[in-house]
């Protein structure tokens, strides 16, 4: 089925994140979640990996609606000691997580693709960040007050009270989970 192009590209994702950095920087676009399911959670880290990951879920929304618009999609993971730490199973998924990266330097790396006419433009960025030591107190109310589960490495540095990084080295926006600096370059490579 094809899909009718009368906005400026398509989303594939259902985050709330992309679409409010998206909309909060002008752009116009319509979403349709991909299916893909990745599953890369406790795996060693590389680039491809998570480049992959963004390219097969724009693939899939390609292959359902085909590609008369730009499909742009993004894939986040949060890194430490080159393993990825996606979205916590559970509560107690999250306090590790959270416990792991207490007062230690991790990175978040957003993979972002775009498939437009059987081109395809993809890369990823990588910012890194460092965590104050954590209380099973600090953790403990984090999790309970806000909610880790969808979020990679059971944290979003958006939350409001969030105080567990103490450095930021790349840009916010990505570690929120779509980098806009490299989405307009790719972008750039499509117009």
């Amino acid at each position: 089925m094809l899909y009718n192009c009368i906005m400026k590209f398509i989303l594939a994702s259902a985050s709330p994140r992309r679409k409010e950095i998206l909309k909060n920087n002008g752009y116009e676009f319509d979403i349709v979640p991909s299916l893909f399911d990745e599953k890369i959670n406790g795996l060693k880290y590389c680039d491809d990996l998570v480049i992959n990951c963004a390219y097969q879920k724009a693939l899939d929304v390609k292959n359902r609606f085909g590609d008369d618009c730009p499909i742009v999609s993004a894939d986040t993971v949060v890194v430490h000691n080159n393993k990825i730490l996606g979205k916590p199973k559970n509560k107690l998924d999250a306090q590790k997580m959270l416990l792991e990266l207490s007062n230690e330097t991790h990175f978040v790396a957003s993979a972002v693709c775009i498939l437009y006419k059987n081109n395809v433009y993809k890369d990823v960025e990588k910012t890194y960040v460092t965590f104050r030591k954590l209380s099973l107190d600090d953790i403990d109310n984090y999790i309970v007050t806000k909610n880790p589960l969808d979020k990679a490495g059971s944290y979003g540095i958006q939350d409001e009270g969030f105080n567990f990084a103490i450095k930021l080295d790349g840009n916010i926006d990505n570690v929120i989970g779509f980098p806009m600096n490299l989405f307009n370059k790719l972008l750039n490579l499509v117009i």
